[in-house]
């Protein structure tokens, strides 16, 4: 006998979430799960191969978000659009932070099962990825060497090669602090934006006026939800580190890449350097 609680939650034959679809089911059309669930494809035997295409498979829709709210976040800026800037960064703010949980199922990988996975990536590297390289554009960190890796892909190379000759976000944001009288000197607003972005202490001087103000400035909460984004892009690339640390050490990464050197130069190169030093000053 089920009579219980479970019973009275039964669908019946006639309810119209139970009825047959005629061709894939609207949400598989619109949401395209069984095209995404065709994507790993292990070339391993490792019983952790699954988890690790997985994971980084994930990664990628991430960044492929992040950098959309980046892009929607810098036009707004460039049309001092601040509450549309501001709600673009919020919902980049959550997606970064999902995006650093994914290391979570491969933080864990020890030498051993690393190597048994590792045959598989041939000359595959994630120093690869070109939608992460979006995202170090729209940070500032721009490179013509690296652009130039993506050549022999037509698509992907003209997607990085104008993201490449594009304002990044931060240089959208600090002019638009100069047009809200902030004084952020000209030769970074006019800067060339091909090249990549170093502090300059005339912008610490602009961000002073947000954070030394005697009472709270209107901008002071941009500051700090670019702060929070700076945070959370330092602490993936750290979490990166502490990865590849654990699971080969100082062995050199696959695609010739110096491995975790590499990773640990990177990881020290500061987000938005301006609004970190600018705390020293108050």
């Amino acid at each position: 006998m089920n009579d219980g609680p479970t019973a009275a939650a039964e669908l019946s034959p006639d309810d119209p979430l139970v009825q047959p679809f005629t061709g894939p089911s609207p949400y598989d059309d619109y949401v395209r799960a069984t095209l995404l669930n065709t994507l790993q494809k292990p070339l391993t035997e490792a019983a952790v191969e699954m988890g690790f295409l997985v994971t980084t498979q994930v990664m990628e829709l991430w960044f492929t978000l992040i950098a959309h709210e980046w892009r929607a976040a810098r036009e707004a800026f460039a049309k001092d659009r601040l509450p549309d800037a501001m709600d673009a960064l919020l919902r980049s703010r959550h997606a970064a932070g999902a995006l650093n949980c994914s290391w979570l199922p491969i933080a864990g990988l020890t030498p051993a099962q690393f190597n048994e996975l590792r045959p598989a990536f041939g000359k595959a590297s994630g120093f690869q990825s070109a939608m992460y390289r979006h995202l170090e554009f729209l940070l500032g960190e721009k490179s013509a060497a690296l652009l130039r890796s993506h050549h022999g892909d037509p698509v992907v190379y003209e997607g990085l090669r104008e993201a490449y000759h594009e304002p990044s976000l931060y240089d959208e944001v600090l002019r638009f602090l100069h047009r809200r009288g902030l004084p952020v000197p000209e030769v970074v607003r006019e800067r060339d934006v091909t090249t990549p972005y170093t502090a300059h202490q005339g912008v610490v001087a602009a961000w002073r006026h947000v954070y030394a103000a005697a009472e709270p400035h209107p901008l002071l909460a941009l500051a700090e939800l670019l702060t929070d984004l700076a945070e959370l892009v330092t602490r993936w690339r750290f979490d990166h580190v502490m990865v590849v640390r654990r699971a080969m050490g100082t062995k050199g990464g696959t695609a010739g890449s110096a491995g975790l050197h590499w990773l640990e130069q990177r990881a020290t190169r500061p987000v938005f350097p301006e609004l970190w030093t600018v705390r020293g000053d108050v």
